[in-house]
């Protein structure tokens, strides 16, 4: 059997390198037809309303992504700038490796066709840890179905015969350039390697932009409309490589497995005596606000002296419901939207790279859709940047409005309010949303992420003799200039029919760059800002002595409107639960944090008690209580395992949705 060859030149390495490409792409649309055959009827449900046209797109991503990362030798060995790479010995070794690599992409791919029926999923590196002690069992049970579904084995074997016979391989020759023609010959290879590399780059990332993170598994949930259609979008190459690394959640068999909901239990019952109220909620998520920035929070600090960098912030916190003790569920922007919206805290693992992120999310949006709000998710940077917009389309909201719909409005400047790094300014976008929500029929449920308080501490021109920096800490005039925008957003808002019908949530993310001791602990890395204001009134301007976080944010605002279907939330309803009842939990560096009462106590994985903190009389942490033998702690402990071994239960299980 021969092999296809192209004379060999300067540019022949590129263009059997474009051919050969296209023929992988070429056996990853027809494995993706394969599997949507395959299981068409999980898949074909709701087809209809499946915008092919996005769906492509989104697949092509993944596929490309998927391509670089296992063709990325071949790739190399094709494109290197150096008369090696036309050594016959050398072709050779490129073309077995191409053939090899991408005949086990495929064969994964179709195998995954027809193991998707048991999951509903495309299979990740979690496989290896389920069935790690059942090699012989998965084997056996591999082989059977491979004698059920033997036409797939036929059409691996149709895909890998093309590869082999359509294969172009330029013509190999020895000798190196002459003297006369190296400038003619690196020239050309040196520009087209460096071209390819870039591509290659943005390819694997999942775009050029800076904004874009390498592409996870939850951003297939952009381009669908239900969980399961996301790995129609996927391949399993790229789902296995992007999971390689992440740690898998397991049952760490804390308790009894009967004990565990009786302990606790994340499951919320319906509330069939509640009086439904029919409010507007509206969700700050900003970036960065750690509660050190507010003076509200340290009117004790540096002797009393400290007045902090939000002043908008404080004075509306004074009309507000506000708990003593407000802490973040995780320490990036990616755990604090599933938090929030989701109360989905963060546990070893950032929930959107873990393969469990294509699970069936509960959310407040997609719980008040149920009871006919309309729902609108908002963030100024590029459509599709952090993930945001996939999550919000997995979580249940109506529309998304980033970038792209703010530069299509022409009441504002368009890209000319871009901050140059990441977003639209804060103080642009947050105006759009005002105006934005007046569209909107009620009632309605948004959120908005904030952008503006972030590295590398940008502000507009025309803030920069006004908000100077005060001391070392950059970001504090970023606070500034944000909180500004809030009251400028209030300013607005006030004037529009919905807002007296409002409750507004307010959070942080995450904290950033701390400047007090207090905030440099382990406690203190996760005090935010969080507040409920209710612009009728209902709910009274209170500072509790409470504890709060933001998972419980979801239940809190889905007890306030009477909301009366069960839903899995992993926080409590604030407003129905005793300041000496309240809790928090936090993960960092392989320890489990839990507040309750008057104390913290570390915990790690394992389930060992590494520490003991009376944190509000020591808010230093400095005296361990461990040995103590407090008989408060016991309790807490226990509680502790229970909520990380339902988690991790609920996770494995895809258990965080009830369908109503």
């Amino acid at each position: 059997m021969k092999t296809m060859q192209l004379k060999s030149s300067t540019y022949s390495g590129f263009l059997t390198l474009a051919f050969n490409i296209l023929l992988v792409y070429v056996t990853y649309t027809i494995c993706r037809i394969a599997f949507l055959f395959e299981n068409w009827s999980i898949l074909s449900e709701g087809w209809e309303n499946l915008d092919l046209g996005s769906a492509t797109i989104g697949a092509l991503m993944f596929d490309t992504s998927a391509i670089v990362y296992t063709n990325a030798f071949y790739l190399l060995l094709t494109l290197l700038p150096l008369p090696v790479r036309d050594n016959p010995v050398i072709l050779k070794i490129a073309k077995w490796y191409y053939i090899i690599v991408n005949s086990i992409a495929m064969l994964i791919n179709l195998v995954d066709s027809v193991y998707f029926a048991y999951t509903n999923k495309r299979t990740t590196c979690s496989v290896f840890q389920e069935f790690g002690n059942d090699g012989g069992t998965v084997a056996g049970t591999l082989l059977l179905e491979l004698v059920k579904h033997w036409y797939l084995v036929l059409l691996l074997i149709g895909l890998i015969y093309m590869l082999w016979k359509l294969y172009l391989q330029p013509v190999g020759k020895t000798s190196l350039p002459t003297s006369s023609s190296k400038l003619k010959y690196y020239i050309p290879c040196v520009l087209i390697f460096a071209a390819m590399s870039g591509l290659c780059v943005a390819g694997a990332r999942g775009g050029f932009t800076a904004d874009v993170r390498p592409i996870t598994l939850s951003n297939a949930n952009k381009y669908v409309n239900r969980p399961c259609e996301a790995s129609l979008i996927l391949n399993t190459p790229f789902s296995l490589l992007r999971t390689i690394s992440s740690r898998t959640f397991k049952n760490p068999q804390f308790l009894p497995e009967e004990d565990v909901d009786k302990i606790f239990s994340p499951y919320h019952c319906a509330n069939d005596s509640a009086t439904i109220n029919n409010k507007n909620v509206v969700v700050f998520i900003l970036e960065s606000f750690g509660r050190e920035y507010t003076g509200f929070y340290n009117k004790t600090l540096d002797n009393g002296t400290y007045k902090g960098f939000t002043p908008f912030l404080d004075s509306l916190m004074e009309n507000s419901l506000t708990f003593e003790y407000t802490f973040a569920n995780g320490r990036k922007s990616i755990d604090g939207m599933p938090s929030a919206l989701s109360s989905i805290p963060y546990f070893i693992e950032h929930f959107f790279l873990t393969p469990y992120s294509l699970n069936k999310l509960s959310g407040i949006a997609n719980e008040l859709k149920t009871n006919g709000y309309y729902t609108a998710f908002f963030h100024g940077a590029p459509n599709g940047s952090m993930g945001f917009e996939a999550y919000a389309r997995s979580t249940g909201y109506d529309d998304y409005y980033g970038m792209t719909e703010y530069c299509e409005d022409p009441r504002f400047n368009g890209k000319d309010d871009f901050d140059g790094h990441w977003a639209i300014w804060d103080e642009e976008f947050l105006q759009y949303y005002a105006l934005k929500m007046s569209e909107f029929k009620q009632p309605f449920m948004t959120s908005v992420f904030t952008a503006s308080s972030h590295h590398p501490f940008s502000i507009p021109e025309r803030y920069k003799n006004k908000f100077v920096d005060e001391d070392s800490n950059p970001l504090h005039k970023c606070i500034r200039c944000s909180d500004n925008a809030l009251r400028r957003f209030f300013d607005t808002a006030k004037e529009q029919d919905w807002f007296k019908n409002t409750i507004f949530v307010f959070t942080s993310d995450h904290t950033n760059m701390a400047d007090h001791d207090y905030y440099k602990s382990d406690l203190g890395l996760y005090a935010i800002t969080l507040f409920i204001y209710d612009a009728s009134g209902e709910i009274k301007p209170q500072r509790r002595q409470a504890i709060a976080q933001q998972i419980d944010i979801m239940p809190t605002v889905l007890g306030y409107l009477g909301y009366s279907k069960d839903y899995i939330a992993y926080g409590i309803d604030l407003l129905k639960t005793k300041d000496e009842d309240t809790w928090a939990v936090n993960y960092q560096t392989g320890l489990y944090q839990y507040f309750k009462g008057d104390y913290m106590i570390q915990m790690t994985e394992d389930g060992t008690l590494k520490s003991v903190f009376a944190f509000k009389q020591d808010s230093l942490l400095k005296n361990n209580l461990v040995d103590s033998n407090l008989p408060e702690v016991d309790s807490m402990q226990i509680q502790l395992k229970a909520i990380v071994q339902s988690y991790m239960n609920r996770m494995v299980a895809d258990s965080l949705r009830i369908e109503h």
